[in-house]
């Protein structure tokens, strides 16, 4: 596979995460293994992190991850997602959790933030679903300060399927709900991709390269730096 291939119309569709598919994905995701899981994930990200830093993770979802990195300190934290119920289970969770996050609706191909406004992104379980995958990282890339970090973790495309299978078990959800999150990712493996053409789409970037390695059972992360000193 090449990066030209990744921009070509065969690629998949993602079903439209609204209404009814939004919360079901919601509800799984938000299983007490998962959300524990976000909170390892936030301390990680928050690892020198200076006090009063712009975070913006993009494609939040439920918020889930947002609101454990606001839990751990005064950062400022958005989060961008096209899917307008997203944005609203989102905003309504963080609002539980008694923390201040911004949530709102737009398209990371054109990010609505000026440039140079965040020390750093964050991308989880989305990047796959991007339609032009270079442009998004230099999107990102834009609204980075110099010197600022984009972190991407995503499925691998040579994910197996046993590891799956145990990907599913550690999310720590039953029944249907498992069986559908199998068919889910082994499905979504076709738009996946593997660290060598992430790495590949970074070079093409505006980053110029990245760090890309394995994740977990089922993933890759991506680990991209704006040059210049902040």
């Amino acid at each position: 596979m090449t990066t030209k291939d990744l921009k070509a119309p065969k690629r998949k569709l993602v079903p439209e995460m609204e209404g009814t598919t939004a919360r079901w994905y919601a509800r799984n995701r938000g299983s007490a293994n998962q959300l524990a899981e976000y909170r390892r994930q936030a301390a990680r990200l928050a690892e020198g992190l200076p006090a009063g830093a712009a975070v913006l993770e993009v494609a939040p979802g439920p918020g889930y991850l947002a609101i454990e990195l606001a839990r751990l300190g005064a950062y400022r934290i958005t989060g961008l997602d096209v899917s307008h119920t997203f944005v609203e289970l989102a905003g309504e969770a963080a609002r539980q959790a008694g923390v201040a996050v911004t949530f709102r609706q737009g398209d990371v191909h054109e990010l609505p933030f000026e440039a140079d406004s965040f020390d750093l992104v964050v991308c989880q379980a989305a990047f796959k679903n991007f339609t032009r995958p270079v442009r998004a990282l230099d999107e990102m890339h834009r609204v980075l300060r110099p010197g600022g970090r984009a972190v991407i973790h995503d499925l691998r495309a040579d994910a197996s399927v046993a590891d799956i299978e145990r990907e599913v078990a550690r999310m720590g959800i039953r029944g249907l709900d498992a069986f559908w999150t199998r068919s889910a990712l082994r499905w979504l493996r076709g738009r996946a991709v593997t660290a060598g053409v992430f790495a590949r789409l970074a070079a093409e970037s505006a980053f110029g390269g990245a760090e890309v390695g394995p994740e977990g059972l089922v993933g890759l992360e991506v680990r991209l730096t704006r040059a210049g000193a902040a």
